[in-house]
């Protein structure tokens, strides 16, 4: 997909820079948040590919002092994103010492992934790639997340999606696919949604 198409700031770059967040992907947290009932004032969060921060600057706005985010991606948050509830880890997903931090802050009632890889345009390769860190983001909440805990991963569409929602389903009490209105009309992502984890 050419960047071309994004480079004018649409309404929701323009409304996520005005109310300080890092990029406008924050709308699509905020509209799942408000159908799904995601969090508790209280939640422990694990954010996986977190960077720049948006989400887990709309997750610590949602938290009071016993809430917690722990934030994973391989590049570092936005300078503005810091809070003492917030951990970050800089790091791959698939790296045992990472995944051990993640689970000495563990476990968590919520676990958030709204990471898409390297693009290179062609499109197989690409939802093949997203594929893989759905299969990732799957893992940390089968081993991380608590008994009826929640999660949301960004899915490129085509990147097997029946068979990620499935699992989720053997998971999750519910499961479900959803795409946010913040979703760029070109864009060919959407979320799978799992509420509920099965003990």
């Amino acid at each position: 997909m050419s960047a071309k198409l994004y480079e004018k700031p649409d309404h929701w770059t323009k409304k996520a820079f005005s109310e300080g967040y890092p990029a406008r992907s924050v709308y699509k947290l905020e509209e799942m948040d408000k159908k799904f009932s995601l969090f508790t004032k209280s939640s422990r969060v694990l954010d996986l590919g977190a960077a720049p921060g948006s989400w887990t600057t709309f997750v610590l706005r949602q938290l009071n002092k016993q809430g917690l985010v722990a934030a994973i991606d391989l590049s570092p948050l936005d300078k503005a994103v810091e809070s003492p509830n917030l951990t970050f880890f800089q790091g791959d997903l698939c790296s045992a010492e990472i995944r051990k931090k993640a689970e000495a802050l563990g476990p968590y009632d919520v676990i958030i992934c709204d990471a898409a890889p390297q693009t290179t345009g062609n499109r197989t390769v690409d939802t093949a790639r997203s594929s893989g860190l759905v299969e990732i983001a799957i893992w940390y909440a089968e081993n991380f997340l608590v008994t009826g805990g929640n999660f949301v991963v960004k899915i490129f569409q085509g990147g097997s999606e029946r068979e990620h929602l499935q699992k989720i389903r053997d998971l999750f009490s519910s499961a479900k696919g959803f795409k946010p209105v913040a979703c760029r009309s070109s864009s060919f992502e959407t979320y799978l949604v799992g509420i509920g984890k099965k003990a």
